[in-house]
């Protein structure tokens, strides 16, 4: 299982990456194996903001359908348009090219709620 140290997590399996105050966030290696095939991402392409804990779209797979959630709030700057039409990437790289959305973070102490990859890593149980 995939758990890049440079990560912050949430307990809904999103992870974001931090550069300044950008964030890209996406789903787990975990969260993408458990879906199983992705068939589908939606995520409303006029979304302006992603409030913390909130869902900002949903991914669907073969047997079920999920909420994505926000791990901070901020305003939308980029909603990864490769995954209109391959939402498998997120199957494959998960934290590559299969990320959601680029956000700039409006209130960065809102990442200190998050999980580092060790506490990730123990609630997946790995």
């Amino acid at each position: 299982m995939n758990v890049p140290e440079n990560l912050k997590y949430t307990k809904e399996h999103e992870w974001i990456s931090v550069n300044g105050n950008i964030g890209t966030i996406g789903i787990t290696d975990y969260a993408q194996g458990e879906l199983g095939d992705v068939v589908f991402v939606d995520i409303d392409s006029g979304l302006s903001e992603i409030q913390k804990n909130q869902s900002f779209g949903t991914i669907e797979a073969v047997k079920t359908v999920s909420d994505m959630y926000g791990p901070c709030g901020g305003k939308v700057l980029e909603i990864n348009s490769k995954l209109a039409d391959s939402p498998e990437i997120i199957n494959s790289d998960p934290f590559g090219d299969g990320w959601m959305v680029k956000i700039e973070i409006s209130d960065m102490t809102e990442l200190n709620d998050l999980l580092d990859a060790a506490a990730y890593k123990k609630l997946i149980g790995g």
